[in-house]
This record gives C-alpha cells, sequence and structure tokens, in this order.
C-alpha cells in the first residue's frame, strides 16, 4: 500500500497523487493538514525518509520565517515545529515497503514505485 501525504492545494502534490493514481496501485491518501502526523509519527517518517528534521521542512514558508528561522532548534524542537505547523512539512512524500520519498520530481516517483 502507497500512502501519500498530500496538500491538495499544491500544484506538484496534485500532480504526484495523478501519478500515483495511473500506477494502478493501492494507496492511501494522508490528508496532513487537517490530520497532523503526531511526534512519532514523523520522526518514523523521517527514519524512512533518511532525512534530517531541518530537511523536510519548507524554510519560505512565512510560519517559518517568522517563528524559527532565526533560532537555533535541536531535532526534536523542529519535529515539533512541523507538528505545530503542518504547512511546514515538504510535500508530498510519498511511502512504500517502509522508506519514502519526496515526490515533486516525478521520474523519481516513477522509479520509486517500481
Amino acid at each position: 500500500m502507497i500512502e501519500i501525504y498530500h496538500n491538495p492545494r499544491c500544484g506538484k502534490s496534485r500532480a504526484c497523487l495523478a501519478f500515483v493514481e495511473g500506477s494502478k496501485q493501492d494507496y492511501k491518501i494522508i490528508p496532513y493538514l487537517t490530520e497532523t502526523p503526531s511526534f512519532e509519527d514523523l520522526k518514523s517518517l523521517l527514519t524512512k525518509i533518511n532525512l534530517q528534521p531541518l530537511q523536510l521542512i519548507r524554510t519560505k514558508e512565512k510560519i517559518w520565517i517568522e517563528n524559527y528561522k532565526e533560532q537555533s532548534l535541536t531535532d526534536d524542537e523542529v519535529i515539533q515545529a512541523m507538528v505545530d505547523n503542518p504547512i511546514l512539512i515538504e510535500r508530498p512524500i510519498v511511502i512504500k515497503d517502509g522508506k519514502a520519498i519526496i515526490g515533486r520530481d516525478l521520474d523519481l516517483v516513477a522509479s520509486f514505485l517500481d
């Protein structure tokens, strides 16, 4: 089962979802803006995607710039910022077989789903 962290207002996320739908594989949409992942969910996701917490942050978001950019945060504090403000989570994220990728590049998504 494929899972996709999806934001319907994001063009890259919509394109990724359409690609996943076209793959004819079973999938589940995680509307992470309304069903915010827990701290533990995000820690698990970071392990699957093999990134540091800051690498999963959308650093150009106004919330990040105004509230976090100038701070020296621990990894746990960065994760908590994503829990408190899920708009900060990079999107879309595609999860399959215990691994994950940021699905902004559809060629990468295609090879990941094979």
